[in-house]
């Protein structure tokens, strides 16, 4: 009965100790993101998931290599869960309007994305995506002001921060919504 008893306690000490945790699928994972290998990263982190279902940093970064390998649909449920999870994580609802930008899913992306803004004015990219889908929005009347409004503050917050690639690339959609809007003429 004794030897049985040992054999138990370390057949259980051996499981635990070539086990990996949920927080080492978790590094595992980000590890494998940060070396490109996304796939591999989905497995990691879901092996995290698996083990610990309520950490919502697990669910967004399985999200992130999802939307990296563009299986979108994938992306955007992970993602609504670790919304569901960490409501007030603004990156998080960041990451998935984003992903519902991708799919165009206009009114989605905007419902994300405007809280996001609301709650953190001076938050370019944010602004950025809330105006590229209020531009391309086509379920009512077009939010005109609201693209232009966006559109612009990024390209204002882009340039502040120093970041010239994206606040032209910006301005170049702000443009565009400017003259099919008409608020300017076309330059010929």
């Amino acid at each position: 009965m004794r030897v049985f008893l040992t054999m138990i306690i370390f057949a259980g000490w051996v499981s635990s100790v070539w086990a990996l945790d949920a927080e080492q699928w978790f590094i595992k994972g980000n590890r494998f993101s940060s070396e490109g290998k996304f796939e591999e990263a989905v497995r990691a982190y879901q092996k995290s998931i698996e083990q610990n279902p309520l950490a919502p940093v697990a669910h967004y970064n399985l999200g992130i290599a999802y939307k990296n390998l563009r299986q979108l649909d994938k992306a955007a449920k992970v993602l609504e869960k670790a919304v569901e999870l960490a409501p007030t994580n603004l990156d998080i609802r960041l990451t998935l309007g984003n992903v519902y930008n991708l799919q165009e899913r206009w009114t989605d992306a905007i419902g994300q994305l405007n809280i996001v803004v609301h709650r953190q004015q001076n938050y370019a990219e944010a602004h950025g995506n809330l105006g590229w889908a209020y531009y391309n929005y086509n379920d009512g009347p077009p939010f005109k002001q609201m693209v232009i409004l966006n559109l612009s503050k990024a390209v204002e917050l882009f340039t502040k921060q120093n970041q010239p690639e994206a606040a032209e690339a910006t301005r170049k959609i702000l443009e565009e919504a400017k003259i099919k809007f008409g608020y300017q003429a076309a330059i010929p």
